[in-house]
């Protein structure tokens, strides 16, 4: 195990805390393949009947991929060839598959920054998962910002959150807080972070073949104290703009709404990635017609075209390594965005025999 990544059982239920607070609980290679290891060997293991998964931090339960590890990597070799790199996703993507399909409860709690690849180790099926916010939760999926798209998974959940949430969220990248996850189907339950500790009392007191049921008793008085949505109040106009039939149609649709949360969606998308943005457009489309495997599979794909183009290493450089937030896209601007480039990172990467996560189903 790595340093970063605690473990314990407590009447049948295991407990993984991530401990990399000063990274916000960024997930590195050796992170990935620790909750793999544990998460399969718990998997199969009849003495234990449910996993919870936390944080020794109230900041974030995980901010995401290690994205210094990524520009590293990146760099190694040509346009991010790396050996290294190549195994960080693959090994993400797989967890990611085998936390939604965890035959046993698997609760999440989402206090703090819940951001990218930290959705990914949260968002487990509808079969197993148990996601708790608090009203500290920050949620995105912001990987637009730095050229990057939604991955772990998003193609898959986003494109079923209610509605056009799901571009909403991937083309502008902006966060969310709890009533908002709740009502975006991405989180099942609140509880205030003051009540945090009882509730990590409740989970090592209740044998965990019981603690579904527990869990949902004591958050059920608080499901009133996650207060208003904002995505509801707004889900008309999100449901408008944002299902409009490209990029540039969503933005001109944008453009002519007054309201301050049209503006700041829009604002939002004039700092990210033209062509990004219109490849995650197109991954939810495609996303909304797979199944979970062939959703990470797609990813896979289009990470390998992305790290190859060189998006994702301006962005991360621009955010965290020169932290001038000057990223110069490639291309520039969203005209310059045609229909052959985005159709390029869908082009398959592997023969189907030789895909990395073709054992996926």
């Amino acid at each position: 195990m790595s340093e970063f990544v605690q473990t314990r059982i407590a009447n049948r239920t295991g407990v993984i805390t991530l401990d990399r607070p000063k990274a916000l609980n960024s997930l590195s290679l050796a992170m990935v393949r620790d909750l793999a290891a544990i998460l399969g060997a718990w998997r199969i293991d009849a003495a234990i009947d449910a996993v919870v998964i936390g944080s020794s931090s109230d900041k974030a339960l995980c901010a995401g991929g290690d994205i210094r590890f990524f520009h590293d990597c990146g760099h190694a070799t040509p346009m991010g060839g790396s050996a290294l790199l190549e195994d960080f996703f693959t090994e993400e993507y797989a967890l990611n598959h085998l936390i939604h399909f965890y035959p046993k409860p698997y609760i999440a709690l989402m206090d703090g920054v819940v951001m990218g690849g930290g959705m990914g180790i949260a968002q487990g099926g509808p079969e197993c998962r148990i996601r708790i916010v608090t009203e500290k939760t920050k949620m995105a999926m912001p990987e637009v910002n730095i050229g990057l798209f939604p991955d772990v998974g998003g193609s898959y959940f986003l494109a079923r959150a209610p509605g056009q949430l799901g571009q909403y969220l991937g083309l502008t990248g902006l966060t969310i807080g709890a009533a908002d996850a709740l009502y975006a189907g991405l989180a099942d339950l609140f509880v205030p972070q003051a009540r945090m500790a009882e509730l990590k009392e409740l989970i090592d007191a209740t044998p965990g073949a019981g603690l579904r049921a527990a869990i949902a008793a004591f958050a059920a008085p608080f499901a009133v104290d996650a207060g208003a949505s904002t995505l509801q109040a707004q889900r008309d106009g999100i449901d408008r703009h944002f299902g409009a039939a490209s990029v540039a149609a969503i933005m001109a649709s944008l453009e002519g709404d007054d309201g301050e949360f049209a503006h700041k969606a829009l604002a939002a998308m004039r700092q990210r990635s033209p062509l990004m943005m219109c490849v995650t457009r197109e991954l939810l489309l495609r996303g909304a017609a797979l199944d979970v495997a062939g959703c990470l599979r797609m990813e896979r794909g289009v990470v390998r075209h992305n790290f190859e183009h060189g998006e994702v290493l301006e962005g991360v450089r621009a955010l965290v390594i020169d932290k001038d937030n000057a990223p110069r896209w490639n291309p520039a601007s969203l005209d310059q965005v045609d229909a052959p480039m985005i159709e390029r990172f869908f082009a398959p990467v592997w023969p189907a025999a030789a895909h990395p996560l073709r054992h996926l189903d």
